[in-house]
Protein backbone atom coordinates (compact mmCIF):
# COMPACT_ATOMS: atom_id res chain seq x y z
CA UNK A 1 0.00 0.00 0.00
CA UNK A 2 2.98 2.73 0.54
CA UNK A 3 4.13 1.88 -3.20
CA UNK A 4 2.18 4.52 -4.60
CA UNK A 5 3.12 6.95 -2.19
CA UNK A 6 6.92 6.63 -2.18
CA UNK A 7 6.67 6.27 -6.51
CA UNK A 8 4.64 9.82 -6.14
CA UNK A 9 6.82 11.33 -3.51
CA UNK A 10 10.09 10.42 -5.86
CA UNK A 11 8.31 11.74 -9.01
CA UNK A 12 6.96 14.67 -8.10
CA UNK A 13 10.46 16.63 -7.72
CA UNK A 14 11.31 15.43 -10.88
CA UNK A 15 7.92 17.06 -12.69
CA UNK A 16 8.62 20.31 -10.84
CA UNK A 17 12.11 20.42 -11.65
CA UNK A 18 11.64 20.37 -15.47
CA UNK A 19 9.47 23.35 -15.38
CA UNK A 20 12.18 26.11 -14.22
CA UNK A 21 10.40 29.07 -11.76
CA UNK A 22 11.50 32.71 -11.70
CA UNK A 23 13.90 32.81 -8.78
CA UNK A 24 12.73 34.64 -5.57
CA UNK A 25 14.87 37.87 -6.16
CA UNK A 26 15.61 40.18 -9.18
CA UNK A 27 17.24 38.95 -11.97
CA UNK A 28 16.56 42.66 -13.95
CA UNK A 29 14.68 45.23 -14.66
CA UNK A 30 12.65 47.17 -17.16
CA UNK A 31 11.89 50.77 -15.82
CA UNK A 32 15.33 51.86 -15.57
CA UNK A 33 16.65 54.68 -17.98
CA UNK A 34 19.14 53.48 -21.03
CA UNK A 35 22.66 53.14 -20.37
CA UNK A 36 23.61 55.71 -23.28
CA UNK A 37 20.89 58.18 -24.41
CA UNK A 38 19.24 56.75 -27.37
CA UNK A 39 20.78 53.49 -26.81
CA UNK A 40 19.28 50.03 -27.03
CA UNK A 41 19.59 48.34 -24.00
CA UNK A 42 18.50 50.05 -19.65
CA UNK A 43 20.96 49.45 -16.91
CA UNK A 44 20.02 46.09 -15.80
CA UNK A 45 18.19 45.35 -18.30
CA UNK A 46 16.26 42.16 -17.75
CA UNK A 47 15.96 41.58 -21.83
CA UNK A 48 19.71 41.95 -22.38
CA UNK A 49 20.76 38.66 -23.78
CA UNK A 50 23.53 37.04 -21.20
CA UNK A 51 27.12 35.64 -22.53
CA UNK A 52 27.62 32.24 -22.48
CA UNK A 53 29.92 30.05 -20.90
CA UNK A 54 33.17 28.93 -21.30
CA UNK A 55 35.37 26.52 -19.49
CA UNK A 56 38.56 27.48 -18.86
CA UNK A 57 41.51 25.47 -18.23
CA UNK A 58 42.45 23.85 -15.16
CA UNK A 59 45.38 25.92 -14.66
CA UNK A 60 46.03 29.54 -15.35
CA UNK A 61 47.91 28.46 -18.51
CA UNK A 62 46.20 25.71 -20.13
CA UNK A 63 43.78 26.40 -22.88
CA UNK A 64 40.20 27.16 -22.23
CA UNK A 65 37.52 25.54 -24.03
CA UNK A 66 36.70 27.82 -26.67
CA UNK A 67 40.81 28.24 -27.50
CA UNK A 68 42.40 27.52 -30.84
CA UNK A 69 45.44 25.40 -29.72
CA UNK A 70 48.27 26.47 -32.09
CA UNK A 71 51.47 23.85 -30.20
CA UNK A 72 50.38 21.15 -27.22
CA UNK A 73 53.49 19.53 -27.48
CA UNK A 74 52.24 16.98 -29.37
CA UNK A 75 52.75 18.39 -33.19
CA UNK A 76 53.10 20.83 -35.63
CA UNK A 77 50.13 20.55 -37.29
CA UNK A 78 48.74 24.29 -37.15
CA UNK A 79 52.80 25.97 -38.12
CA UNK A 80 54.27 26.33 -41.74
CA UNK A 81 57.64 26.95 -43.01
CA UNK A 82 58.34 29.48 -45.63
CA UNK A 83 56.47 29.59 -48.98
CA UNK A 84 54.31 27.17 -47.30
CA UNK A 85 56.27 23.92 -46.99
CA UNK A 86 56.38 22.13 -44.01
CA UNK A 87 56.89 23.42 -40.71
CA UNK A 88 61.13 22.90 -40.11
CA UNK A 89 60.68 23.42 -35.97
CA UNK A 90 61.41 20.11 -34.33
CA UNK A 91 59.69 18.90 -30.91
CA UNK A 92 60.99 17.20 -27.86
CA UNK A 93 59.13 16.65 -24.16
CA UNK A 94 56.33 18.54 -25.31
CA UNK A 95 59.07 21.97 -26.73
CA UNK A 96 59.09 23.66 -29.80
CA UNK A 97 63.07 24.33 -30.73
CA UNK A 98 63.68 27.61 -32.70
CA UNK A 99 65.52 26.54 -35.31
CA UNK A 100 65.28 26.60 -38.67
CA UNK A 101 63.93 29.83 -39.86
CA UNK A 102 60.76 31.54 -38.97
CA UNK A 103 57.35 30.22 -38.83
CA UNK A 104 54.15 30.69 -39.73
CA UNK A 105 50.81 29.75 -38.78
CA UNK A 106 48.35 28.02 -41.15
CA UNK A 107 45.40 30.35 -39.98
CA UNK A 108 44.82 34.19 -40.43
CA UNK A 109 44.16 35.93 -37.23
CA UNK A 110 43.30 39.51 -36.52
CA UNK A 111 42.13 40.88 -32.46
CA UNK A 112 43.22 38.11 -30.01
CA UNK A 113 44.31 36.44 -27.02
CA UNK A 114 47.71 34.57 -26.72
CA UNK A 115 48.89 32.44 -24.69
CA UNK A 116 52.68 31.47 -25.16
CA UNK A 117 55.27 30.25 -22.48
CA UNK A 118 59.13 30.57 -23.57
CA UNK A 119 62.47 29.20 -22.56
CA UNK A 120 66.27 30.91 -22.80
CA UNK A 121 68.84 28.85 -22.36
CA UNK A 122 71.64 30.37 -19.94
CA UNK A 123 74.52 28.81 -22.12
CA UNK A 124 73.61 30.94 -25.36
CA UNK A 125 76.87 32.68 -26.76
CA UNK A 126 76.83 36.73 -27.26
CA UNK A 127 75.07 39.35 -25.55
CA UNK A 128 72.18 42.60 -26.15
CA UNK A 129 70.12 41.37 -28.81
CA UNK A 130 72.57 38.42 -29.61
CA UNK A 131 71.55 36.55 -26.63
CA UNK A 132 68.30 34.35 -26.73
CA UNK A 133 66.68 36.55 -29.53
CA UNK A 134 62.94 35.59 -30.85
CA UNK A 135 59.60 37.33 -31.45
CA UNK A 136 56.00 36.51 -31.92
CA UNK A 137 54.87 38.53 -34.71
CA UNK A 138 50.93 39.21 -34.78
CA UNK A 139 49.29 39.71 -37.92
CA UNK A 140 52.90 38.72 -39.30
CA UNK A 141 54.19 42.32 -38.65
CA UNK A 142 53.77 43.49 -34.83
CA UNK A 143 56.50 42.35 -32.61
CA UNK A 144 56.61 41.34 -29.26
CA UNK A 145 60.05 40.34 -28.65
CA UNK A 146 61.64 37.57 -27.07
CA UNK A 147 65.16 37.91 -25.31
CA UNK A 148 67.45 36.63 -22.60
CA UNK A 149 66.96 39.94 -20.68
CA UNK A 150 68.73 38.86 -16.85
CA UNK A 151 71.49 40.27 -16.24
CA UNK A 152 71.85 41.37 -20.44
CA UNK A 153 72.14 45.04 -21.16
CA UNK A 154 70.36 45.89 -24.56
CA UNK A 155 68.19 48.84 -25.98
CA UNK A 156 65.28 49.66 -24.19
CA UNK A 157 62.66 49.02 -27.11
CA UNK A 158 64.38 45.39 -27.95
CA UNK A 159 63.89 44.08 -24.27
CA UNK A 160 61.37 41.21 -23.79
CA UNK A 161 57.92 42.92 -23.35
CA UNK A 162 58.73 45.69 -25.78
CA UNK A 163 56.76 46.21 -29.29
CA UNK A 164 60.21 45.83 -30.98
CA UNK A 165 61.69 49.57 -32.23
CA UNK A 166 59.04 51.50 -30.66
CA UNK A 167 58.13 51.01 -26.64
CA UNK A 168 60.08 49.76 -24.25
CA UNK A 169 58.11 47.78 -21.54
CA UNK A 170 57.00 49.53 -18.22
CA UNK A 171 59.32 46.98 -15.68
CA UNK A 172 62.22 44.01 -16.62
CA UNK A 173 59.92 41.12 -15.89
CA UNK A 174 62.17 38.06 -16.84
CA UNK A 175 63.06 35.01 -15.00
CA UNK A 176 66.70 33.70 -15.32
CA UNK A 177 67.85 32.28 -17.85
CA UNK A 178 66.68 28.60 -18.12
CA UNK A 179 63.41 29.16 -16.91
CA UNK A 180 60.00 28.83 -18.13
CA UNK A 181 58.59 32.84 -19.02
CA UNK A 182 55.22 33.59 -19.73
CA UNK A 183 53.05 35.65 -21.92
CA UNK A 184 49.83 36.69 -21.38
CA UNK A 185 48.80 39.18 -24.67
CA UNK A 186 45.74 41.01 -25.55
CA UNK A 187 46.24 42.77 -29.16
CA UNK A 188 43.80 44.59 -30.62
CA UNK A 189 44.05 44.98 -34.63
CA UNK A 190 44.11 48.22 -36.44
CA UNK A 191 40.61 49.91 -37.29
CA UNK A 192 40.69 49.91 -41.34
CA UNK A 193 38.71 51.49 -44.10
CA UNK A 194 39.59 50.36 -47.61
CA UNK A 195 42.50 48.82 -46.50
CA UNK A 196 43.58 51.99 -44.83
CA UNK A 197 44.42 52.05 -41.03
CA UNK A 198 42.27 55.14 -39.55
CA UNK A 199 42.93 53.34 -35.97
CA UNK A 200 45.86 51.60 -34.74
CA UNK A 201 46.54 48.59 -33.63
CA UNK A 202 46.94 48.18 -29.71
CA UNK A 203 48.48 45.82 -27.02
CA UNK A 204 48.40 44.60 -23.63
CA UNK A 205 51.01 42.35 -22.61
CA UNK A 206 51.52 40.26 -19.24
CA UNK A 207 54.99 38.79 -19.08
CA UNK A 208 55.11 36.83 -15.89
CA UNK A 209 51.96 37.62 -14.30
CA UNK A 210 53.56 41.24 -14.78
CA UNK A 211 51.92 44.00 -17.24
CA UNK A 212 54.92 45.60 -19.17
CA UNK A 213 52.25 46.92 -22.02
CA UNK A 214 48.95 48.61 -20.67
CA UNK A 215 46.77 49.50 -24.17
CA UNK A 216 50.19 50.38 -26.19
CA UNK A 217 49.26 51.86 -29.22
CA UNK A 218 51.36 50.14 -32.23
CA UNK A 219 53.15 52.75 -34.12
CA UNK A 220 53.29 50.74 -37.48
CA UNK A 221 54.66 47.21 -38.39
CA UNK A 222 58.10 47.06 -36.82
CA UNK A 223 61.03 47.27 -38.29
CA UNK A 224 65.02 47.26 -37.38
CA UNK A 225 66.77 50.45 -36.98
CA UNK A 226 64.26 52.74 -39.42
CA UNK A 227 60.69 54.34 -38.07
CA UNK A 228 57.67 53.07 -38.55
CA UNK A 229 54.32 54.35 -40.40
CA UNK A 230 50.92 53.12 -41.08
CA UNK A 231 51.50 53.97 -44.85
CA UNK A 232 49.52 51.64 -47.45
CA UNK A 233 47.26 49.09 -47.44
CA UNK A 234 46.85 46.30 -44.76
CA UNK A 235 45.42 43.02 -44.47
CA UNK A 236 41.91 42.64 -42.37
CA UNK A 237 43.91 39.56 -40.66
CA UNK A 238 47.00 37.19 -41.69
CA UNK A 239 48.94 34.75 -39.99
CA UNK A 240 51.20 34.54 -36.79
CA UNK A 241 55.14 34.45 -37.14
CA UNK A 242 57.02 33.06 -34.65
CA UNK A 243 60.68 34.31 -34.96
CA UNK A 244 64.21 31.98 -35.44
CA UNK A 245 66.83 34.40 -34.37
CA UNK A 246 69.52 32.00 -34.84
CA UNK A 247 70.78 31.86 -31.40
CA UNK A 248 73.94 29.64 -30.46
CA UNK A 249 71.63 27.50 -28.43
CA UNK A 250 67.82 27.52 -29.76
CA UNK A 251 64.99 29.08 -27.78
CA UNK A 252 61.88 26.83 -26.65
CA UNK A 253 58.34 27.57 -26.74
CA UNK A 254 55.54 25.05 -25.35
CA UNK A 255 51.56 25.75 -24.69
CA UNK A 256 50.75 28.41 -27.51
CA UNK A 257 47.12 28.52 -27.86
CA UNK A 258 44.82 31.76 -29.09
CA UNK A 259 41.36 33.24 -28.92
CA UNK A 260 40.12 35.30 -31.86
CA UNK A 261 38.09 38.37 -30.11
Amino acid sequence: MKLPLVFFTLAAPFVVAAEPKAPPYPIGYSDTPPIVSGGKWKVHDIDRPRPGAVAPGRTAGDAPADAIVLFDGTNTDRLRGKDGLACPWAFENGELIVKGGDVWTKESFASCQLHLEWKTDPGTEGRSQKKGNAGIFFMDRYETQILDCENNLTYADGMAGSVYGQTPPLVNAVRKAGEWQTYDIIFTAPKLEGGKVVEPATITTILNGIVVQNHTKILGPTLHKKATSYTGVFPAAAPFRFQDHKNSIPDRLRNIWVRPL
